[in-house]
């Protein structure tokens, strides 16, 4: 009887497991539905991220589909940033631990927008990659800027 008590809490988190691998699926199939609209899309456990043209969305991943949607115009980006336990990094040598989030800092509101990253290195290919296409969105809008 003893060993039997011992083992239900094995159970339990056997069950726990199963549930949170089930749950995360269907986070993941719901994306790969929004997703296809968009050029280019991520997908991690703190934010989903869609770029088409000039125009960013992101969110927070859910079962049914994405959830809290915002979309801004990279057009509207002042600079974008990429930030480590809240703290500009720039250059080659990247921290390898930390909270990790792209900002973009708006031309005509006094607040940023932060979207989380799980990984530093995959927020700074992010960022690299939307440098990009924000220098491509200026361009066609001024030509003067090359």
């Amino acid at each position: 009887m003893e060993r039997g008590l011992l083992w239900l809490p094995l159970l339990g988190l056997f069950f726990w497991l199963a549930w949170a691998g089930w749950n995360e699926y269907q986070k993941v199939e719901a994306y790969q539905g929004w997703a296809t609209q968009f050029d280019k899309a991520k997908y991690d456990i703190y934010a989903v991220l869609g770029q088409k043209g000039s125009q960013v969305t992101w969110g927070k991943p859910s079962r049914d589909k994405p959830i809290e949607l915002k979309t801004f115009s990279l057009n509207e980006v002042q600079e974008i940033r990429l930030l480590v336990n809240d703290r500009p990094v720039t250059g080659e040598n990247l921290p390898r631990k930390g909270t990790t989030a792209l900002e973009f800092c708006l031309t005509n509101a006094e607040d940023s927008i932060k979207v989380p990253f799980t990984e530093i290195a995959l927020a700074a290919k992010w960022k690299d990659y939307l440098i990009e296409q924000w220098q491509k969105a200026r361009s066609r809008e001024d030509p003067r800027i090359s």
